[in-house]
């Protein structure tokens, strides 16, 4: 008998656990139901297909017409472009399982879901950048900003209580306030 009461008090535990780790990242809750979530979820989502067809079609050609200092700029900053979108590209869709209840908060807060690649996509643009095509500028501008914004984001959601600075708390109130009147609705 003892060994069900085991098996009962463990899942009490875990049961109490959970509810704890889900009310730490409760904002993270709310905001994958969100409406911001939702239009961010569609830009993101879009400006992955844009950018495939751009760098499978026009941008192609593009690059074959440029100098050899120049491609090789176009090369890199192309493989930039793709890690960010696809580092934000991942996070909204971990986002989406929270939201579906897929994924819980807190396994969203583990660092393998987490935005990354840092490094490359907030490095310097490479040398004869200016020789780039138009299109594929708009693409790297427009996907840096996407990055960080989903960047903050994912700062704001999940980083813990201790770890945050001040700021960050107010941000986060502000947060919880705004997403739980709209989960009110």
């Amino acid at each position: 008998m003892s060994g069900l009461q085991n098996v009962g008090q463990n899942g009490e535990d875990m049961a109490i656990r959970s509810t704890a780790v889900e009310t730490e990242f409760s904002n993270a809750l709310a905001f994958s139901g969100s409406e911001l979530f939702r239009r961010t979820f569609e830009e993101g989502m879009g400006m992955v297909e844009e950018t495939a067809t751009y760098l499978d079609g026009r941008g192609r050609q593009e690059s074959k017409l440029l100098p050899s200092k120049a491609a090789l700029a176009y090369a890199g900053e192309s493989m930039r472009l793709t890690t960010r979108l696809m580092q934000v590209a991942s996070w909204l869709l971990v986002q989406r399982a929270v939201s579906e209840r897929e994924m819980t908060a807190d396994e969203a807060a583990k660092e393998k879901y987490r935005l990354g690649a840092r490094e490359i996509c907030r490095g310097r643009r490479m040398e004869a950048a200016d020789m780039l095509p138009a299109k594929l500028v708009e693409l790297l501008e427009r996907s840096a900003h996407l990055y960080e914004r989903v960047d903050r984001l994912d700062q704001l959601l999940y980083s813990t209580s201790e770890a945050a600075p001040v700021g960050v708390h107010a941000q986060l109130n502000r947060l919880q306030q705004s997403f739980g009147t709209a989960e009110a609705r």
